[in-house]
């Protein structure tokens, strides 16, 4: 079943860091190819360069394009925001709509899926990772247009079996999170999907060990491991950090800050088989 169909009006959003026009307009022709229309953001600079406006600025056109009649959502970058203003936004009033982000968004997954709103972890078309990768700009459309329920990829890290409802995002924003007003463990049995850029080992084994230390891990039921761009040779600190959890883990699956990234639901209850290198919604 698509989550999108051609002639839906679709909204771009800003709830982080800023994004060039130039790619803006560009991810929206894209999107615009897919026979979507598009609205885009509004927000205006702020003092802080790194924001993409002041918190309640965000929040506002966050809510406002949520609001208005768009059958999805799309945040078009992450960077550094989403936090300073989630606290801004009546989670549970917001109406159902289709959402994709990923990175920093990762704030806004959690929130939309605690109160019952399944999510897309994917490219953003403000970014270089969806305007200049044409695999993962298809690979995202066949989720929001074909259904696509299924994936195979990665490599087995401990193989194993896994049912639960898919939660996670990017290891330092999870951990960024612990202690915020709604912050809560996942639901029992859950499988978590994480993925991180940037984090040299020693920086990674200090999210991973503050997630653990928080319990995060402990309701969780099995591990599907992303990208870790620009954080070198991390595999021995993921190791040390998770093979001790004994649950399924499947490593280097191909999401977040990737080429060619999957994009996957989350919020949404999957199957996951790490000996057979395969993750399939139920």
């Amino acid at each position: 079943m698509s989550l999108l169909l051609a002639g839906d009006r679709v909204a771009l959003v800003s709830p982080a860091g800023p994004a060039l026009a130039s790619r803006i307009a560009a991810g929206a022709q894209v999107l615009r190819s897919w026979g979507l229309e598009v609205t885009t953001p509004v927000v205006d600079p702020w003092s802080l360069p790194y924001l993409a406006g002041s918190d309640q600025a965000r929040a506002e056109e966050f809510v406002s394009a949520w609001c208005s009649d768009v059958a999805a959502v799309f945040c078009v970058r992450g960077g550094y925001g989403c936090l300073r203003m989630t606290d801004l936004v009546p989670w549970k009033d917001l109406p159902a709509r289709v959402f994709v982000g990923s990175s920093d968004v990762t704030v806004l997954h959690a929130e939309l899926n605690a109160v019952g709103q399944p999510t897309v972890f994917g490219p953003m078309p403000g970014t270089s990772d969806f305007v200049d990768d044409p695999l993962a700009q298809a690979r995202l459309r066949e989720v929001l247009f074909d259904g696509v329920r299924s994936w195979t990829a990665g490599t087995p890290v401990i193989p194993g079996r896994a049912r639960g409802v898919l939660t996670g995002g990017n290891a330092a924003l999870l951990a960024a999170s612990i202690g915020g007003p709604r912050w809560s463990r996942p639901v029992p049995g859950a499988i978590a999907l994480v993925e991180d850029i940037g984090e040299e080992a020693y920086r990674l084994d200090r999210i991973l060990t503050q997630l653990l230390r928080a319990g995060w891990f402990e309701p969780v039921s099995g591990i599907v491991l992303g990208s870790w761009t620009d954080c070198g040779d991390v595999s021995a600190v993921l190791a040390d950090r998770l093979s001790g959890l004994g649950v399924p883990i499947l490593g280097d699956f191909g999401f977040g800050h990737c080429a060619g990234s999957w994009s996957l639901p989350m919020g949404v209850a999957a199957d996951l088989d790490a000996g057979a290198r395969t993750l399939t919604l139920l």
